[in-house]
Order: structure tokens, then C-alpha cells, then sequence
């Protein structure tokens, strides 16, 4: 997967420094404050699991939903505050013999005896050793995935080609996900997306267990993580080569979600740096602290990510705001790398939303397509069928999936997701899938490696294209430079999306909490060993 077209080095290098300077307030930001979500991803990693049996959901709802983590995070700042993290006096009760474990501890904030304070001196000592023994067993099972995915794909294989097909499930009911997820591994799915229950990345607790109930999606939760990848275990032995499983870990729980994603050996997350804030008014700080956590994990976890690019061309126009793509990608590549992911990680987004009506809609979508296939030669670009301007014409949409097909097969990419023609109708059945698929199929086998003879004129119509939306691209970036703020001001203007937010707006800015000289975090610094 090498560049086709040939595009003006000093832009593509004077775009990646305004790329890398734009992003550095972020990662600042991030590395100055911490939020509730880190916290209790520290408590997931040293083993807390579990909910408080006596505690009702936010919503109201059944009697043990909220986590034992948020209650132990809630005591600690609380009592003590945030600002020095949760690891020291936590670890602090442990060691002066509070309590026997952190499940033990965990019980004696539910019935009120807990007290937290923080340690000095030799109490210190001991509190931050033991607080680091327990994540650092975490971290020891995140590594075994990693080394016991690499085994798998030894064992049974990768696809024998790219793109990987990439398909989604999405029940509410877990256990019906899983007959459907093998299903579609056996009918040529390569990845299985288990879509979450909608609104769940406004939940600002996890929960616990096997789900059945969740709409138009399934609940992202440790144990429906873990079978999941249980039954495509048995799928990828059955078929001789390694389905590979995504979930998200997006939302007001991205860092708890990204660990229980390393736990549980799932192999790509989506993780976008601006998705939360943009289409889920999450705030911006709160996002940005928690996606550089998460993606540290991803990065130790040997997670692919995938980014949200493509949520943009739903509400912007496809042409007009091409460049804002472009740009988000290059932003997530530097926030990503900062976080330790490589570039065989970083599943970068775009996709085919362009109307279809437009004079050379296909040209221009393959001008986009190679644009980022270029930019980003390394990594494993996740391509995105057409969802837009799909109208419930079946014979049109399926048309529109070919016409989708066909451009990632001429333009290398990496991770392809399957358009469905009912998109815009109804939720995919079976039957809609296995016909998407037939699609993708038959468009792979008979021009799978077409990217190979591809090579667009240097001074055609796609190339031109291609470098008018990079120089459009650079333009922007140094209009955000422009801004005091940098980017927290220019997704406050609305520049991604065209959806405006503040970066004291949104849910989950009263989670935030700037650390003080004294905060540490055994997870950060266990994990800043091999990432950013």
C-alpha cells in the first residue's frame, strides 16, 4: 500500500508541523488534568470489578448498576479530591490495613465507613508500591492478549487479502449477536463491529454483565466482551484464519472501555479525538484528557483504532468541506502518535459521501480516497460506504455499494465496511448482509488488484483535486494556529462538522480535575514506558 499519487512533499511536511502544533495545546491539556473516567480505568486495571448491590441506576433504573469503581472514585474525591489521583489513597487504606482488598474497601464505601486520606513519608512509600504491583497485573494480562493474538494469527491466519471486510452487528441482545457475528465470519466477514446500544457513550458509568436489552445496539461490557471474542475464537479455528473484533471506546467511559477492551483481547476500537464533542456534546476537555489515556492503553494493548472521519460528511458537505477531513486525520495521527500508537494502528477514516448526482462524483471520490491513501501510506485506512444520500432505493443503494466497492479496491484501503442497501430503511437483516457482502465479494474478486495497474495522470483531474483539497487543508490548519485557543477554539467556530462546541460546554466537564505537583497515576507511568 504505497502513495499514487504524487503530491508536494513541503506541503505534505508544512501540513503535518501545523498538524503537530495544533495538537500540542491538547496533549498539554491532557497531560495537566485527569478526569473521574481515568480514575476508575486505574481501579479496572489493579482488578475492581462488580456493582454496589444497594445502588440504583442514574436513570433510575435496577438495583445494582452503578460500579463499584465510580463509587470508590466518587469517595476519593469526595474526601480528598481528584487532584492527586485516586492510586495513593486508595492504596493508602489498603496497605494501613483498612481493608484486606480493594473489593473489601470497594464494600466499605457502599455502607459509608470508608475514609480516604493521603499518605506521607514511609506511608506514601508503601502505598505507591502496592498500587503499582496491582495495575502493573493488569497490564501483565493486557500484554498476554497482545502476545496471545500474535499466536492466533500465526496459528490460523490473517485474510488472505486487503481490504479486511469489516461488518457490524448490532441486536441489543448479546446473545443473539454472537450467532449473527458467526455467521458473518463464515459468510467472508474479516471484522466484527458489535455496535453500541444508542446513547451509551453518555452513560458515565459502565455496565456490569451480559446484556439483552439494549437499543439498536448491544451495551459495551466486560463479559459481553469476552464472549464475544470467545465465540469468534471458536469461528477463526473453525475457518483457518483470525476474525478480528471492534467495539468503541468512545464517550464518557472512552478509558475504562479502552482497558476492558485490552482485558478482554478485542482487536480494533474506534477512538476518535472529536467524535464525543462533536456528535455527542461531550465536552471537549473531558474528551481530550481521556483519549490520550485511552489510546495509551490501545497502544500497549496492540489495538487498531478508528477514527470518526466520516461522521463528518453527514452533516458538512462531501466536496465543499473535504479539507476538514483531511485535517482531522492528520490531527488524530499526531495525537495518536503522541500516545505511543504506530501507524500499522491508526485506522484513519473517510468515506464515500459525496452526491451521487454531481457531475464526476466518482472521480472525485476516488481523488479523496487516494488522497489519504497517499497521505497515510502506512496505515490501515478504514473506508465508509455511503450512508448519506442513501434514499431506500435498494436497487440504487446497492449500486452506490458497488460504485463504494470498486473505489476501495482501486485505492488500496485498508479496512472496508460493508454498505448495506437497506441503509436509511431498516436495521440490516441477515439477508441484507449476505447480499452486501455477495457485493463486496464479487467487486474484491474481480478487481482486487486493480490498485496495482491504478496510476492517475499527474496533472488529471484527480491529482488536481487531490492537491487543491492538501492546500485547502494546510489553509485551515494555520487558521486554527490563528485561534488563542488553538483547536478548543476552532470546534468551538464549528470548523469540524459544522457543529459548534465550547470548550466549557457539553456532559462530563465536572469530571475534569487539574492535577496538582503531587498527582500520580501507576497506569500512566507504567504505560508511558512503551507509548508517548
Amino acid at each position: 500500500m504505497t502513495p499514487r499519487l504524487e503530491l508536494d512533499p513541503a506541503l505534505v511536511a508544512r501540513a503535518r508541523e501545523l498538524a503537530a502544533r495544533a495538537g500540542q495545546p491538547v496533549v498539554d491539556l491532557a497531560r495537566q488534568h485527569t478526569t473521574v473516567s481515568v480514575e476508575r480505568a486505574v481501579l479496572r486495571l489493579a482488578g475492581l470489578t462488580g456493582t454496589d448491590p444497594l445502588t440504583g441506576g442514574v436513570d433510575g433504573g435496577a438495583e445494582g448498576t452503578v460500579p463499584w469503581v465510580n463509587r470508590v472514585v466518587d469517595a476519593v474525591r469526595e474526601q480528598v479530591g481528584l487532584e492527586q489521583g485516586v492510586a495513593m489513597p486508595v492504596w493508602h487504606a489498603l496497605t494501613s490495613g483498612d481493608a484486606p482488598s480493594l473489593q473489601s474497601l470497594a464494600e466499605s464505601v457502599g455502607a459509608g465507613t470508608a475514609r480516604f486520606e493521603l499518605p506521607t513519608g514511609g506511608d506514601a512509600d508503601r502505598a505507591r508500591e502496592a498500587a503499582r504491583a496491582a495495575v502493573r497485573e493488569g497490564i501483565a494480562r493486557i500484554d498476554a492478549n497482545r502476545r496471545r493474538r500474535e499466536e492466533l494469527v500465526a496459528l490460523h491466519g490473517d485474510p488472505p487479502r486487503r481490504p479486511w471486510i469489516y461488518l457490524i452487528v448490532a441486536t441489543g441482545d448479546i446473545y443473539e449477536d454472537i450467532p449473527q457475528a458467526q455467521a458473518a465470519a463464515r459468510a467472508g466477514a474479516d471484522v466484527i463491529a458489535v455496535i453500541r446500544s444508542t446513547g451509551q457513550s453518555l452513560l458515565d458509568f459502565v455496565p456490569e454483565g451480559a446484556t439483552r436489552t439494549g437499543y439498536a445496539g448491544t451495551y459495551a461490557t466486560q463479559e459481553n466482551f469476552r464472549l464475544m471474542r470467545a465465540a469468534l475464537d471458536e469461528t477463526s479455528a473453525e475457518l483457518g484464519r483470525y476474525v478480528r473484533l471492534t467495539n468503541y471506546a468512545s464517550g464518557l467511559c472512552m478509558p475504562e472501555i479502552a482497558v476492558l477492551a485490552g482485558l478482554e483481547r478485542l482487536d480494533m476500537m474506534l477512538n476518535d479525538a472529536m467524535y464525543g464533542i462533536l456528535f455527542r456534546d461531550i465536552n471537549p476537555q473531558r474528551t481530550f484528557v481521556d483519549q490520550r489515556f485511552s489510546r495509551m492503553v490501545h497502544a500497549r494493548a496492540g489495538i487498531i483504532i478508528n477514527t470518526g472521519e466520516d461522521n463528518y460528511l453527514t452533516t458538512a458537505d462531501a466536496v465543499d468541506e473535504a479539507h476538514t477531513v483531511t485535517v482531522s486525520q492528520l490531527l488524530n495521527e499526531t495525537l495518536a502518535k503522541e500516545a505511543g500508537l504506530e501507524d500499522w494502528q491508526l485506522g484513519l477514516g473517510h468515506a464515500f459521501e459525496i452526491q451521487p448526482e454531481l457531475p464526476e462524483s466518482f472521480r472525485l471520490e476516488l481523488a479523496h480516497a487516494l488522497l489519504a491513501r497517499s497521505l497515510f501510506p502506512d496505515a490501515p485506512l478504514k473506508w465508509m460506504p455511503p450512508t448519506k444520500h442513501m434514499t431506500g432505493d435498494v436497487f440504487r443503494g446497492y449500486l452506490l455499494d458497488g460504485f463504494f466497492n470498486l473505489a476501495g479496491a482501486l485505492t488500496g484501503q485498508g479496512i472496508l465496511l460493508v454498505g448495506m442497501m437497506t441503509e436509511a430503511v431498516v436495521t440490516p437483516w441477515l439477508s441484507d448482509r449476505d447480499l452486501a457482502l455477495q457485493n463486496v465479494r464479487y467487486v474484491l474478486n474481480a478487481a482486487g488488484g486493480l490498485h496495482e495497474d491504478f496510476h492517475p495522470a499527474p496533472d488529471g483531474f484527480i491529482a488536481q483535486r487531490a492537491n487543491q483539497v492538501l492546500a485547502e487543508s494546510v489553509d485551515l490548519l494555520e487558521k486554527i494556529l490563528d485561534h488563542d485557543k488553538g483547536l478548543l477554539d476552532a470546534i468551538a467556530d464549528g470548523t469540524f462538522g459544522l457543529m459548534r462546541r465550547p470548550a466549557d460546554g457539553g456532559r462530563g466537564l465536572d469530571g475534569v480535575a487539574r492535577k496538582s505537583t503531587e498527582y500520580w497515576n501507576p497506569a500512566t507511568e507504567l504505560l508511558e514506558v512503551s507509548g508517548g
